[in-house]
């Protein structure tokens, strides 16, 4: 048995050790067992309700196929702003604690770009090729303040309305979606309707609360206003300047004024319960809230949502990203996980399965992506009512501190529409409260 010969003592001596080892193997006529590797672990950890990222089948499917890494799924809570991005920043601060893979909604790319120190640079494992994957500001929003790129886009929202099909026949409704579509051009017909739904059916409210629509009316509102919400782009705060706000808490204020809500805040469990037992009939429904509202009505449910057009002409509200924390120990492994869930076909089957629209310019126009139906909504034609309005959408700059004020305005808006906060104080508090969240 010959040794090759290596440079170095340490190298001569493990050479050595091995041919020993070897030696002593053939001798006993028993191969020196091996034990296999243990496979690495990457933690993906994701929020919402529902089928929240939609990434089921295709952590299955990778786990199948990848027996050396294998991807554990956590979705870790429903509630961003209040709960999941909280502990994520005292994760990323504190050094441990983050998953290996985390996603991140729009309102907390502000303050993610800021902190650059937080995240792994995807660059070192080859992902900037990935760029003429998205339409500009998607790819630019992943980018980090020095240039590190740190997030790959997932999903994109568009809008429509869902409804209950089911609760519309009910009330002596129109239930075909065009023809329901055509009973709301605008927001203040969209009122007139749920005035006649009301005095029909007693025991359901139109809309679900103040929150989701609040969200659907404000991003319209922000793009006729320069594409701005609570801050303009230089990060000064400017709720009570920007006309946007003012009109999105006005609309919501009428809403509940009406009568016409469930007071059900949104992202809850209580929430997610009357979804289940039909407690409104009305829902805003960026694509990625199909996941949601099939995942918490459940069985039940099949049949008896669809969809129609929004009021309004539209609108785009959400969309995240995956990014990989600097203190992952796997950093490599975990980039090649958060490349895998943003490719192409990845997204184009999450479309398809629960609804998310591609932020994958590819998989947008993917004929399976172009042509899907929502089988659990009446096979609504989810492609041509979001498709089409993927490539025209158009960015709402969010500040560093978005999440923080969103859930201060939300948790006021709430508070008007169950009684806890008076109609005629209700926008001074949101004022006020908007201020201290920014700090």
């Amino acid at each position: 048995m010959m040794i090759s010969k290596r440079r170095g003592g340490l190298a001569t001596a493990a050479a050595l050790a091995a041919a020993a080892l070897a030696v002593a193997s053939c001798g006993s006529g028993t191969p020196a067992p091996s034990a296999a590797p243990e496979p690495v672990t990457i933690r993906l950890q994701t929020f919402g309700g529902g089928t929240n990222f939609g990434y089921k089948n295709a952590v299955e499917k990778w786990n199948a196929e990848h027996k050396d890494i294998q991807i554990q799924h956590e979705n870790l809570t429903d509630q961003f702003e209040q709960q999941y991005w909280p502990q994520m920043i005292q994760w990323l601060q504190a050094g441990s604690g983050a998953g290996d893979v985390v996603g991140i909604d729009e309102g907390g790319m502000g303050l993610a770009k800021a902190r650059t120190e937080w995240w792994a640079d995807l660059k070192e494992y080859g992902l900037e090729s990935r760029k003429a994957d998205y339409l500009p500001w998607k790819w630019e929003n992943g980018v980090a303040a020095d240039g590190k790129l740190f997030g790959l886009g997932t999903d994109i929202g568009g809008m429509s309305l869902c409804y209950r099909k089911d609760l519309f026949e009910k009330a002596g409704l129109p239930t075909d979606r065009d023809e329901v579509s055509a009973l709301w051009p605008t927001w203040d017909e969209y009122l007139e309707v749920g005035k006649r739904f009301q005095s029909e059916v007693k025991d359901t409210k139109w809309a679900d609360g103040t929150n989701t629509l609040y969200q659907v009316v404000l991003y319209q509102e922000a793009a006729k206003n320069g594409n701005v919400s609570y801050f303009d782009k230089e990060n000064n705060l400017i709720v009570d300047k920007n006309p946007a706000v003012r009109t999105a808490f006005d609309f919501v204020q009428k809403l509940s004024q009406q009568g016409l809500t469930a007071k059900l805040r949104n992202f809850t469990d209580e929430w997610a319960t009357g979804t289940q037992k039909g407690a409104f009939a009305t829902l805003g429904c960026p694509s990625w809230m199909l996941g949601a509202v099939s995942g918490n009505a459940g069985d039940d449910g099949k049949g008896k949502w669809d969809v129609a057009a929004v009021p309004g002409g539209g609108g785009n509200w959400g969309g995240s990203w995956l990014a990989v924390p600097k203190q992952s120990k796997h950093p490599k492994e975990a980039a090649m996980v958060a490349d895998y869930l943003t490719q192409a076909k990845t997204q184009a089957g999450i479309f398809t399965d629960f609804g998310n629209m591609p932020s994958n310019t590819k998989a947008q126009q993917d004929p399976a992506v172009q042509g899907a139906k929502n089988e659990y909504f009446n096979d609504a034609p989810i492609g041509e009512i979001f498709a089409k309005s993927a490539a025209s959408l158009q960015p709402v700059f969010l500040g560093v501190k978005h999440a923080q004020v969103k859930n201060a305005t939300e948790a006021v808006i709430q508070g008007m529409d169950d009684g806890s906060v008076p109609y005629g104080k209700a926008w001074q508090q949101l004022v006020d409260d908007a201020v201290k969240a920014a700090g």
